[in-house]
């Protein structure tokens, strides 16, 4: 077995395209339209399967906000430099909501950054990202 993918709802698909792409560095790999079924997919990531999970970016037509709910927590991304990694985000529009510092009662450095939708994603910095 392996991780193919993790879906997320969003209001504003080109909103979250741009988000992953132009601020986290991801590529876009693929869309599929599915107008009789009234939603858009698009995945995007570091990587393509087989060798990289992908997010699912899922629009539903007329479906412009989500409620997060308690269940959910945060998607996680190596870095090599988790303070520059945030230096980047804020530069390109994205929204550091944890600066980069050491994770409580630990050592290893840790950030969090929130997409448009509110998901969020935790930068954590590793030697081999």
């Amino acid at each position: 077995m392996r991780l193919l993918h993790t879906m997320l709802r969003v209001g504003d698909l080109q909103r979250s395209i741009d988000f992953y792409t132009k601020v986290l560095g991801m590529k876009l790999l693929r869309t599929t339209e599915r107008p009789d079924q009234q939603y858009t997919l698009a995945f995007v990531g570091y990587g393509e399967n087989p060798d990289h999970a992908e997010l699912e970016l899922t629009y539903n037509y007329g479906v412009e906000k989500y409620d997060m709910g308690t269940a959910y927590g945060h998607i996680a991304i190596a870095v090599d430099d988790a303070y520059k990694a945030c230096a980047e985000v804020k530069a390109n529009g994205g929204n550091v909501t944890r600066e980069a510092g050491p994770v409580k009662g630990g050592s290893t450095v840790i950030a969090f950054v929130q997409d448009p939708d509110g998901y969020k994603i935790e930068l954590i910095e590793t030697k081999n990202a």
